[in-house]
């Protein structure tokens, strides 16, 4: 990404100000027609084409910032910080782009599993509210509340005593503790 701007550079600029303002509409125009989204949710399915591409975009707003990008004129990867229902969290986005700088694919990863979980209890509701399918968001919507609330505790109170910070004590894994370890 070195020398005088490319049409890529302005394409993935124009994206990252779209994602950065909250503007779906603005990024949907970085998309060539037949964009395809792959979702860090789920291997079951694809999102195909500008227009099921725009639902997620339009669903998945929420607040970033910018903070990593590398790449050429074919393929970008950009990485970000978002907070939702709460949650902070950390997303690629694996950019590939056509010989006119449209976007045809974007690949998402994201971690932790708190700050996941609360986007996808966020986004899957609204994008079938959007596609017209209200029950199936509903139930959705009601399906994730308890992992979120299961994967939050984790991490707040299960996953601190994995801390390797807080030092090793052997005894607990062998048994010394509850007396359960052969004597020799």
């Amino acid at each position: 990404m070195s020398g005088s701007p490319s049409q890529a550079d302005a394409t993935i600029a124009e994206w990252r100000h779209a994602g950065e303002q909250l503007d779906a509409g603005r990024a949907i125009g970085c998309l060539a027609d037949q964009a395809v989204l792959i979702s860090p949710l789920t291997a079951r399915f694809t999102f195909n084409g500008r227009a099921q591409v725009a639902t997620v975009l339009t669903a998945a707003f929420t607040v970033i910032r910018y903070h990593t990008e590398t790449g050429d004129d074919r393929a970008r990867a950009l990485f970000y910080h978002g907070r939702c229902h709460g949650q902070d969290f950390e997303e690629a986005q694996l950019l590939r782009l056509d010989d006119h700088a449209c976007i045809t694919e974007i690949t998402l990863f994201g971690r932790p599993l708190p700050g996941l979980t609360a986007v996808m209890g966020q986004i899957g509701p609204v994008i079938l509210r959007l596609q017209g399918r209200p029950r199936l968001a509903r139930m959705i919507g009601l399906a994730t509340g308890p992992l979120r609330v299961m994967v939050a505790t984790g991490e707040q109170r299960i996953m601190p005593l994995a801390d390797p910070r807080r030092g090793y004590d052997s005894s607990v894994d062998s048994g010394e503790e509850t007396g359960t370890q052969a004597r020799g």
